[in-house]
Formats: C-alpha cells, structure tokens, sequence
C-alpha cells in the first residue's frame, strides 16, 4: 500500500498555511477510513500506514506549537464508561442548557427528553464530579430551552416547548436556596393553546425598554411568537404573546446588534428582525438557504457590524459564515462540503486568545425508528478564528453523537469545555470534553462562562 494516496494535496492550499491546517485536513481524512469507537479512543496501532500517518500528524502539532499556535488538548468523559452519570432513561434526548442554578459561582447543566422515559433533570458540579438532580417529568420536551430571572428573585428559572405532540410552553420556577426535601420547581404555563411544536427559544430586549423579553418559534404554526415577561409572572397565566412573523417550517435563535443602534436584534430563520417601534420588527433577509439553520452571532471580523454563522441542523448543508458588504451580506464556506444534521452550533473564544471560534457538531442519528446509526462517522470540529475572519480547522472527534451540545466551562478551573449531548444514539448518558490546556488567556478574557 502507499502513502501518496492518503496525504492531503501538496497544492496551493498549503502555501503560507500553517501547518496545524495541514495536519488537521490529514487527520480528517484518516479518519474517514478508520472506524472509531464511542469512547472516541482511535484503534491505530494495527495499521502501520495508519500509524505513520498519527506520527506525522503529531510532529507537525509539536512544530505548529512552537510557532505560537495555542490550542486545547481534550479529555473524554462518558456515562458510556461510567465517568458520569446518565441523565435517566429516556433514549430521545432533546434539549441542553448550561447556567448557574444555585449560585455557586459553578455552571449547572440541564437535560431535557421526551417519550417513555421523559425527564428533565440538572447536574450540580461538585468537587469529584457531577451529581444528577430531578426538575420535572412525563413531557415531551422539544429542542431549544432558555433561562431568564423570570420572578426577579435574583436566581435563573428555566424555559422549554412541547414538541409536535403538545401545544404549550413552559416556565419552572427555580427553588433556590432550597433544593432537598420538599422543595420543587413549580411548572407553569406560558403558552397553552394553538399550534403545536416549539423549537428553539430565547430571552433579549428586542424593543430597547430595558426589560427582557421571550421569543419562540411555533412551527406547526409557521409562527415566530414575542411574549413579554407579565409584572407577576406566577399569577398570570398563559402570558400575552403578539405574532412577530410567519415563517415556514423556520428555526434556529440569536441574537446580536445587528445594525449599531444599540438595541439587541434576532436572528433566525435565515433574517434578522429589526424593532420598528411597539410590536413591530421587520424581516430582513440574510440567506434564504438557513430557514432551518442553527444560528449563531458575533464579531468574527473583530469591528463593525457583527457576522452571522448558519447550520442546517435537522437535515443536509454547508456550514457558513456571513459579513455585510457593501450592502450584502456575503457568504463564506468553512468546510466546502456537506454538514450531516449539523445540530450543534456556537460560537464562543475557546482557546482563549481574544478571538471568537466556532464548534459545529453533527448527529450520528436522527432516525427515530432505526437502531443503527445513520451517520456513523459523524464529525465535531472547531475552527479557531483570528478575529480577521480565517478560522483553523481542528477534528474534536468523529463517531460520536452529537446534538444541542454546548461550549461552557463545566469545571470550574477557567477554560471552556464541551458538553457533549446525544439525542438517540448512545443514550441516556452524556459526554463531556475537559480542556486539558492551552495557552495563555489574553486580557480579553476567557469566553463566556
């Protein structure tokens, strides 16, 4: 057998490119011929070929590390293995959210699911781990969730929507200091009638007055929902909502200030709504291709307006980032091939050099019905920025499920880790990548917690 076949191009592509990039495109097509296992541990030895291509790989990381290049190392923890506990029995995972629930400084992690099985449940970090701690059950809860000091108690309270079988939304109300015993978060409703499946949810003042707001996709509704938070939010139920836009089938939710005007805009569904004064927003259009795309914002190119990156999440497309220019938004392809169900998107400085990076991970399966995967070499990756709008790829893993997964430090030592959560392949259980390292962080800070 040869080498040449296997090696990345000796083209133009890695002329002035670092050779991080070149070690990552070689490791990338590695292991699109070497299976790997769910612990994500790669089985190599075997194969000399194999083998002398990890060599390679790892003498050209050392070289691009000493030229400044500053990256995080990962450590694998898996329910799978018994590092962590499994979030409870369900096996169709659905929703992620990472915040501080009991105000210890430390990030708590929520897990929702849906069908025989259903639970919501939080994990506390302690000192030697994460304990797992009950919230609801018996829902069917939909991807998406978000968290607000909904009662103004000074603690976060979480929200979450009905998939395709329930027509309401929900608000539970955080017990915090007491957590034990007795104690429970009450549910409440914020939306009980109308169409149904809610995907995605997000709190921001939209209308400049100060006071957060919650916005909600309706997708059986082709409905973009704005509620305002009610003066008594445990009396007043459901809460009065207003129609923001009509939207087929749309989801996917960020928020930024599109425009330099001082006010947080949104971001969904391929547009962004721009406040026109009351209830009103107007859609504008940033790519008709993203109506059902992952959605994330921030200052890629580091001044100026802020860009947007777009993933299909529940289906096939190419993972983009878009700038305005000259009056368009202009669109750039991060990988120049097809993303599989890319269902977990965001943006955050990971490596803590001031820049913003961007983790996209696919689902290895989203077939309800099947019991093998339909993506099996599902990827993970993150592409570190520059602020100047060039990223470098890197390959987390491949072969491990992956969907709603977050980007947050989860261990309280500083850096940023990778929650790992699958929706039906693999599960109940979880996985967690801990950073073992990188260089050091810049005055800009280290991400956000």
């Amino acid at each position: 057998m040869l080498l040449p076949p296997l090696l990345p191009p000796a083209s133009h592509r890695y002329r002035g490119a670092t050779l991080r990039q070149f070690s990552t495109d070689l490791i990338d097509i590695i292991s699109q011929s070497v299976s790997l296992p769910l612990d994500g541990q790669r089985s190599l030895v075997s194969n000399p070929l194999i083998a002398a291509c990890v060599l390679t790989f790892g003498l050209l990381q050392g070289q691009a590390g000493r030229a400044g290049e500053a990256y995080p190392t990962w450590k694998l923890l898996s329910s799978r293995t018994g590092n962590l506990p499994a979030p409870g029995t369900a096996i169709f995972q659905t929703a992620t959210l990472v915040l501080d629930i009991n105000k210890d400084g430390l990030n708590d992690f929520v897990i929702a699911s849906r069908r025989d099985g259903s639970s919501l449940v939080w994990y506390q970090r302690r000192k030697d781990g994460w304990t797992v701690h009950p919230i609801d059950q018996g829902l069917n809860i939909e991807a998406g969730g978000a968290y607000a000091d909904i009662d103004r108690d000074g603690d976060l309270d979480l929200v979450f929507g009905e998939d395709y079988s329930g027509q309401k939304v929900y608000w539970w109300e955080n017990p915090f200091p007491q957590f034990a015993g007795r104690s429970r978060w009450v549910r409440r409703e914020i939306k009980s009638s109308g169409a149904e499946m809610h995907h995605d949810q997000i709190f921001g003042d939209f209308d400049g007055d100060g006071r957060e707001e919650l916005v909600f996709w309706v997708q059986r509704g082709g409905q973009l929902l704005h509620a305002r938070i009610p003066s008594t939010p445990k009396l007043k139920t459901p809460w009065p909502s207003t129609l923001m836009a009509r939207v087929e089938s749309a989801e996917g939710l960020a928020k930024a200030d599109m425009d330099g005007d001082g006010k947080i805009d949104l971001i969904g569904g391929g547009l962004w709504f721009k406040h026109q004064g009351g209830n009103r927003y107007a859609p504008r259009l940033i790519d008709k291709e993203s109506r059902n795309a992952r959605a994330e914002a921030g200052q890629l190119v580091e001044g100026g307006k802020p860009e947007v990156v777009f993933v299909i999440g529940d289906g096939v497309g190419r993972l983009k980032w878009f700038e305005f220019q000259q009056n368009a938004w202009v669109a750039h392809d991060l990988l120049g091939e097809e993303v599989i169900h890319g269902h977990s998107l965001q943006l955050a400085d990971i490596n803590r050099d001031g820049h913003l990076d961007i983790l996209c991970a696919e689902m290895m399966k989203w077939s309800d019905n099947a019991r093998i995967p339909d993506h099996p070499n599902a990827h993970t990756w993150i592409f570190y920025g520059n602020g100047r709008g060039k990223f470098t790829r890197t390959l987390i893993a491949s072969g491990i499920e992956n969907h709603e997964s977050r980007v947050a430090d989860l261990d309280g030592d500083g850096d940023l880790d990778i929650l790992g959560k699958p929706y039906s392949y693999g599960t109940p259980g979880i996985n967690i990548w801990l950073n073992e390292g990188n260089g050091p962080p810049t005055k800009k800070g280290k991400g956000p917690r």
